[in-house]
């Protein structure tokens, strides 16, 4: 038992994944027995959905500490992390679309509704500003609790000192929430094993078939953001080498994708800034932490993919104005998605809900491949952090190029 509880979370997991797949295969339906445990995991996970988004985007919102920081460094800041994230959240959709996950199955339906509303764009808008928001705190209405979380995020801003003692009531209880959060994820390796083991015992050839095309969707949009859009802002917006820039990056990037985990990477982050990339303090002090929270481009791009997937599973038609949604809460959703392990499974529950899809198919199948679909969510997460931090400071002429040009450059980090 002590070996055990020594591991990192994400051995722990992949360990209980392997276990959950034999006995699946060994035990069939009458591993349902540990059903209950893996239900008491994801209603641990929609216990976090209302109050983490709630405050972790106002607490995202408020690091700009006021609304002239909205301006200039503050200003072009928010411009890239929401341009890119929406970028990654198109990207991830259209591969998506390319090789259509989900598709190629037919399931039970008679535990979902029969039909589902069309979605209109224009007609959804007027009812995202709640009319009564302890209402829409209430009744889990995710699109109404996302706006008027950026509602009272920008009040707060613009209220300066008079709003200070709110924003920290926010921060700390963002802070709350992601500790909850904390908690929840130390029981997630035995939810997961239950988990794994029912979708084995359950599922057929052809699910994980989709299963697997859909993870194979998902890879290919971080990989084609990391190939084609971050080389390219970085070459022609930062001037610089892009090749060099992931050589300075890498050892962030190892991090990363090792821990998980956005927050757990910051330090990391910030000693690639100084001492790889050559950006000033006054630069990457602000882009980074903010980065952290509120950017996060592997996760919109897998909500991109998970909105497709869905809707393949249980056929409902993906229009123009569904797509156009999914962008929306793409960007929401990668703003207040908390960089902690396993915060991707409570958005990707938001999400579902958001969309009006219901979760007792997807979730169980999500959470038992997050810890797989994280490693690259992340690493793009704290990519496009970096991409960032350097293009903002090579465009206000900060840059130190022999610093960025040094060959030792990835030594010193990670000595």
């Amino acid at each position: 038992m002590k070996w055990w509880f020594r591991q990192q979370l994400y051995t722990q997991i992949f360990i209980c994944i392997v276990v959950g797949i034999i006995l699946g295969l060994v035990f069939g339906e009458k591993v349902t027995v540990i059903q209950p445990i893996g239900d008491i995991f994801i209603r641990l996970l929609m216990m976090l959905i209302v109050p983490l988004t709630f405050l972790t985007l106002i607490s995202g919102i408020t690091k700009l500490d006021d609304v002239k920081s909205l301006r200039s460094l503050g200003g072009l800041t928010i411009l890239y992390y929401a341009l890119s994230s929406l970028v990654a959240g198109a990207v991830g959709m259209s591969i998506a679309l390319l090789l259509q996950p989900g598709k190629g199955v037919v399931i039970d339906l008679s535990k979902t509704p029969e039909k589902f509303e069309e979605f209109s764009f224009i007609d959804n808008l007027v009812h995202w500003i709640p009319k009564n928001p302890i209402e829409a705190l209430a009744t889990a209405n995710m699109l109404q609790i996302i706006a008027f979380a950026i509602i009272v995020g920008i009040t707060l801003l613009a209220m300066g000192k008079k709003g200070e003692r709110l924003v920290v009531l926010a921060s700390d209880g963002a802070a709350l929430m992601i500790r909850i959060t904390e908690f929840v994820m130390k029981v997630a390796p035995y939810g997961i094993l239950a988990l794994v083991a029912n979708m084995v015992a359950s599922m057929g050839f052809d699910m994980l078939r989709e299963v697997g095309r859909f993870i194979l969707s998902q890879y290919l949009a971080l990989l084609l953001f990391l190939v084609f859009p971050y080389p390219i802002l970085i070459r022609y917006l930062g001037k610089l080498n892009p090749l060099r820039f992931y050589r300075n990056i890498a050892p962030a990037m190892l991090v990363a994708a090792s821990t998980t985990s956005s927050g757990a990477t910051l330090p990391v982050s910030m000693g690639v800034a100084e001492d790889n990339l050559g950006a000033p303090e006054k630069v990457w002090g602000f882009t980074l932490p903010l980065g952290a929270t509120v950017n996060m481009d592997g996760m919109a791009a897998c909500i991109g993919c998970i909105a497709v997937f869905s809707c393949n599973l249980y056929h409902v038609p993906i229009t123009a104005g569904r797509m156009f949604q999914f962008m929306f809460v793409g960007l929401a959703l990668s703003i207040g998605t908390a960089g902690v392990k396993g915060a991707g499974i409570v958005m990707s529950t938001i999400l579902l809900q958001t969309i009006g899809l219901p979760t007792v198919i997807i979730i169980p199948i999500l959470t038992s491949i997050w810890p797989v679909l994280d490693v690259g969510n992340t690493c793009c997460n704290v990519t496009g952090d970096l991409v960032g931090t350097t293009i903002i400071a090579s465009g206000f002429g900060m840059i130190d190029e022999k610093t960025f040009n040094d060959n030792n450059a990835h030594v010193r980090s990670n000595q």
